[in-house]
């Protein structure tokens, strides 16, 4: 059966995105993502690292004209909207409160419904967007800051979750090597970058052997800590003369951990029709080491453009469509959470 079904009216859904440090509105119209707005927050980079007050702050400053531009670059108004969607968990509690009360209030003037979407499942749903989609039932190799997971979906709103982190996320491996390696704050895309220019093979790092479908990054963490430790205490300029290399062969320790486990789950489901989603999935080395590997092992491999990789509306709005399809609306007492199950 299609997952695309044949609408009779015009369904335009608002939808609001503010689970961690970005404001971001989109709207979408049977399935058509028409605008993607995206605030980010660079008060951050001071400090490391994310600062939860001071993104609750920033998402109030930003969601007001986020949404006002999202509705005029889609040329819609506010009569136009049929539902308004809200990112409901996971993320930061003050954050979600932030777009979710915004959420509410404004099905409450309009008199419309209120959908409440999961985080991880917009992430996987966000390669349904492009006009070239996998077909149904297929594996996502979901990668973030905060989680890693191998999904089969089996529709739109069924998901299965067939393997996930038991400590840290791949995303968090990314950023926490950056800061060993004194890279400022956000620390992964720039791994990325000076990977580029790197040997892949120079140093190798832990790969922990995690049973099943699971992962496990802390082992590799370390791992790259003591190296370090160890090198820097014999060659003080240990880690200056050789940042391309450490990105490098860090990235590809990470990847060939993620690859080897879709691998795996290729062999166990027989699915052949692979996706990535989540921030990490915007990291070139994974989006072309996945094609690689899909054009070697003959999977149909799909990759989300880049501004569906990221925290942002546009996949939550896409997720509200099909919840909007199946009648799954959320009452005005529904709450954000800072963790929730699928």
């Amino acid at each position: 059966m299609p997952y695309f079904c044949i609408v009779e009216k015009q369904i335009c859904i608002l939808a609001i995105e503010s689970s961690c440090d970005e404001t971001s509105a989109s709207v979408c119209i049977n399935g058509e993502i028409l605008s993607n707005h995206i605030a980010g927050q660079t008060v951050h980079e001071r400090y490391g690292g994310v600062v939860p007050e001071l993104a609750s702050r920033a998402h109030m400053q930003n969601i007001v004209p986020v949404v006002h531009t999202a509705l005029a670059t889609a040329k819609c108004s506010m009569q136009d909207i049929d539902a308004v969607a809200f990112t409901q968990a996971p993320g930061l509690i003050g954050s979600l409160l932030v777009g979710a009360q915004f959420a509410k209030s404004m099905a409450l003037a309009l008199d419309k419904p209120l959908i409440a979407v999961h985080h991880m499942q917009a992430h996987v749903l966000a390669n349904l967007i492009p006009e070239e989609r996998p077909e149904f039932p297929f594996l996502c190799l979901t990668v973030s800051g905060g989680h890693t997971q191998i999904v089969v979906a089996h529709s739109p709103l069924r998901l299965e979750v067939i393997g996930e982190t038991i400590d840290d996320a791949a995303g968090e491996a990314f950023d926490k090597t950056a800061k060993l390696l004194g890279l400022p704050y956000p620390g992964g895309p720039l791994v990325d970058k000076y990977a580029k220019e790197g040997n892949p093979e120079k140093f190798k790092f832990a790969e922990p052997q995690i049973p099943e479908l699971n992962f496990s990054f802390s082992g590799l963490k370390t791992s790259v800590l003591y190296f370090l430790q160890a090198q820097t205490k014999e060659h003080p300029d240990f880690i200056k003369e050789n940042l391309v290399d450490l990105c490098a062969s860090v990235q590809h320790t990470i990847i060939r951990i993620l690859l080897k486990k879709v691998k795996k789950a290729v062999q166990q489901t027989g699915i052949r029709q692979i996706c990535i989603a989540g921030g990490v999935s915007a990291n070139s080395g994974l989006r072309a080491q996945l094609q690689e590997a899909g054009r070697k092992h003959g999977w149909k491999t799909f990759i989300p453009p880049f501004q569906y990789c990221t925290d942002n509306a546009g996949m939550i709005a896409i997720t509200a469509y099909y919840k909007y399809l199946a009648g799954q609306f959320a009452d005005m007492e529904v709450s954000p959470s800072a963790r929730s199950e699928w």
